[in-house]
């Protein structure tokens, strides 16, 4: 399946049946004299709006790497988010400000039978859009669509709201519009603010998801030689393109050609699995002398101690040059790490002092 044909594919059928709407709703609004249904309809040719930069940016994240750009382009996706998200927040702030006019100067609608109908349908078609989008979003690991999907729930939230105004009016004569387009707009600018923070929080960069990042830890420690999977860190260049680098702690009496073969077993396995590719580096695991156990005995007694340290690992003393390292990770609320560290390097230094001991500090990236 080509993911960037069927986003453009699932784009076009947006693009479709936000214009037929717009179309339905501006003829019922005019024929109504109602402003909160022209105001959706407006809103309908916001959506086709996104659609279109959808499509455009889709294009443009799907281009492949070139020597400029080695990772690809499709963080582009990310940015067609970000502007899909101001589109939103945009027409929630014009929806404000047209029913506060409303509310002080109000004008009758004159709703019938067949408008409240046209109305209805466009909420049930909005539902649909909407749930279809947030469906293909999921297959297609989109943050566009997953905007649009949002965007297009809210669009019925606020289509439903002008027809339940029609129908208080047709019943009893009430004019619910303007109050009931303050509701909606608010509603508009909240759904705004969620899909563009979600959107920066991707371009700036976070925690990598645990279920993958527990997938690919459990595939590394599958593998008979290594004894433990530590520091994975991935980057994503967009939701089809991830790179990552991890640490294996295996036994230290490895060859450079057994290291080489396993790690060209592991590389394309994990690929073909994630779509992650990876970067290997080693931690030589050292405990089959008696000297060495006893220094990482010694390192686990004193570093349990502290609770704020969440994780120990690659551990190496080294009995001819004297020196051992290991790496601490520290809760992120900690904030002394550095001098929590010096605290446990110089408790050990007083119990082995022909020993230069040396304390890596590793930030937590991943589950």
């Amino acid at each position: 399946m080509d993911r960037t044909k069927e986003i453009v594919k699932v784009s076009i059928i947006g693009v479709c049946v936000n214009v037929a709407l717009a179309s339905f709703k501006t003829a019922v609004g005019l024929a109504a004299r109602s402003t909160a249904v022209l105001l959706d309809a407006v809103n309908n040719l916001s959506d086709v709006l996104s659609s279109v930069i959808t499509i455009v940016g889709t294009k443009l994240a799907g281009r492949g790497a070139d020597r400029e750009h080695p990772y690809g382009h499709g963080r582009v996706e990310y940015i067609t988010s970000a502007i899909v998200s101001i589109v939103v927040i945009t027409a929630g702030l014009v929806s404000l400000k047209e029913s506060v006019v409303k509310i002080i100067r109000p004008v009758e609608p004159k709703f019938t039978a067949v408008s409240a109908a046209v109305i209805a349908a466009a909420v049930i078609t909005k539902i649909f859009l909407g749930r279809f989008y947030i469906s293909k979003s999921r297959k297609l690991s989109s943050t566009t669509l997953k905007a649009s999907g949002a965007d297009a729930l809210g669009d019925a939230v606020i289509t439903g709201a002008t027809l339940i105004s029609a129908l208080i009016n047709m019943a009893c004569g009430l004019n619910l519009e303007g109050w009931l387009g303050v509701i909606i707009s608010l509603f508009i600018l909240k759904a705004g603010y969620e899909m563009i923070r979600e959107t920066f929080d991707s371009i700036i960069g976070v925690r990598a998801d645990a279920e993958l990042t527990d997938l690919i830890k459990q595939r590394l420690c599958s593998y008979e030689e290594v004894r433990g999977a530590y520091d994975l860190i991935l980057h994503s260049y967009g939701p089809a393109e991830s790179f990552g680098s991890v640490h294996l702690e295996l036994c230290d009496n490895m060859t450079v050609r057994e290291l080489d073969a396993l790690t060209r077993r592991i590389v394309p396995d994990i690929y073909a699995e994630t779509g992650v590719l990876l970067t290997i580096g080693v931690y030589a695991a050292n405990n089959s002398d008696e000297e060495s156990i006893e220094i990482n005995n010694a390192v686990r007694e004193e570093t349990a101690k502290y609770p704020q340290i969440t994780q120990l690992h690659g551990f190496y003393a080294d009995s001819t040059s004297k020196h051992c390292s290991f790496d601490l990770m520290f809760d992120y609320s900690e904030p002394n790490k550095t001098q929590l560290a010096e605290s446990i390097r110089g408790a050990l230094s007083e119990r082995f002092p022909e020993y230069t001991f040396y304390i890596n500090i590793d930030r937590d990236f991943s589950e």
